[in-house]
């Protein structure tokens, strides 16, 4: 009975994604052979900025709005990280994907630490003119500790280049000399990159290849299994489709689609909406944890955290795992996968396409030269090939999963540079 306690009990501390990343980080930097300190210092954001945002609504009313800016560490170079809009925004997460972002900056070795926002709102219950009043705000509320060498926002989920464009603007009239650096993620004519919209789907199609040959699966005609149709769900089912890989389920927030011959994928794509739902316009629908259990050779979880858990890790079929969401599978269901022989490509190394082109964004707003797509995709390829090579060999030198391998790759350059800064 102890036992048992004793491992739900653990298994809802991997449900905090907070308590579950330092959990790993820990376990990464004793491994590495760096001192508590050292720890100390990255189980936590340097920087924590709650702020109160008054919005005046369509209807004449004024809502205050809670939004969050954490900064993990800044030893490397400036914070980056996204801003997400949703109305299950909280600090504790804030301050975990700020620290993923950390990890992914440094698997992908940019100049970079972690930074996130978000915002407590729902942003599909509010107009066009609501949301952009709220954008400014939020701008206003956190100026101080953001701009092109101190931290630099981007889109996240619920926001998009027009939001980042308004952001943008706001901040111009704070400081008119360097206001294109400061947030990535903008439209093409505001200073935006080529592929930086596609960019997340990229990477974690990359990752799909490199496992795929690792796992000796041939890609034309691989069973793909996508959870999430959003941004990065639905380019990634559009690239696997045309790699010739056959998409047999798809899922977003109220259901799941299953078709063991393949989903015609153009026609989903056709007729999504701009929130990423298109399961409302078929009857035949399954659950989304029916389609996580699939036969299929590779799943990715592309929606939100905690899906993958020690409740369903035996049931999943297939042979590789790669994470476009963040934080998707639990610590204990990561160790049932691992011991059956599955391949998880974690979220930190998968999903880094989106911050590396944002970087590849702001170094062109620096220098005032603008790339082709062309020249993107393949810094990308060079970029993430790389990344997913050394985390792949360090898991195989070190003895342990590529999860575990992919922090130690991540954290010691932040602790690097903190050590020879002299905090640790």
């Amino acid at each position: 009975m102890g036992d048992k306690t004793e491992e739900s009990k653990q298994e809802m501390e991997n449900l905090n994604v907070l308590a579950s990343t330092q959990s790993i980080i820990q376990d990464a930097l004793s491994k590495l052979g760096y001192p508590e300190q050292v720890y100390e210092l990255m189980k936590e954001p340097m920087r924590m900025l709650t702020v109160r945002i008054p919005v005046r609504m369509d209807d004449g009313s004024v809502k205050i709005f809670t939004g969050y800016r954490a900064q993990h560490n800044d030893s490397v170079g400036p914070t980056k990280g996204g801003i997400r809009f949703h109305p299950e925004v909280s600090e504790d997460e804030v301050k975990a994907l700020s620290i993923w972002m950390s990890l992914k900056s440094g698997i992908v070795d940019l100049p970079y630490g972690g930074g996130k926002g978000g915002i407590i709102c729902d942003p599909r219950e509010m107009s066009f003119r609501e949301l952009e009043r709220l954008s400014r705000g939020y701008v206003r509320a956190i100026s101080q500790i953001v701009g092109p060498t101190k931290d630099i926002p981007a889109p996240d989920v619920f926001t998009n280049s027009q939001i980042m464009a308004w952001m943008m603007d706001e901040y111009s009239r704070i400081r008119e000399f360097d206001s294109s650096g400061f947030i990535t993620g903008k439209p093409l004519v505001l200073g935006g990159s080529h592929g930086r919209e596609s960019a997340t789907a990229k990477g974690v199609t990359i990752c799909i290849r490199e496992a795929a040959k690792k796992k000796e699966i041939d890609l034309t005609g691989a069973k793909v299994v996508i959870q999430g149709f959003g941004n990065a769900g639905s380019f990634l089912a559009k690239f696997m489709h045309d790699a010739g890989a056959t998409v047999v389920g798809i899922s977003d927030a109220y259901g799941a689609l299953h078709d063991p011959e393949g989903l015609d994928i153009d026609y989903l794509l056709d007729r999504r909406d701009s929130f990423g739902t298109v399961t409302k316009l078929f009857k035949n629908t399954i659950t989304n944890e029916e389609l996580l259990e699939l036969e299929c050779d590779i799943l990715v979880p592309a929606a939100i955290e905690n899906q993958i858990t020690s409740e369903n890790a035996d049931r999943i079929k297939a042979e590789i795992i790669v994470e476009a969401a963040n934080g998707p599978t639990t610590i204990e269901a990561t160790r049932i996968l691992s011991d059956k022989g599955v391949l998880i490509v974690p979220d930190v190394l998968a999903s880094a396409g989106g911050v590396t082109v944002s970087y590849f964004e702001w170094v062109q707003n620096n220098q005032g030269y603008y790339w082709t797509e062309e020249e993107v995709e393949a810094k990308l390829e060079n970029i993430m090939v790389k990344a997913f090579d050394n985390v792949y060999k360090a898991s195989k030198i070190r003895q342990v999963n590529m999860r575990l391998s992919a922090y130690m790759v991540g954290v010691r350059k932040l602790a690097e540079a903190s050590r020879f800064r002299g905090w640790v």
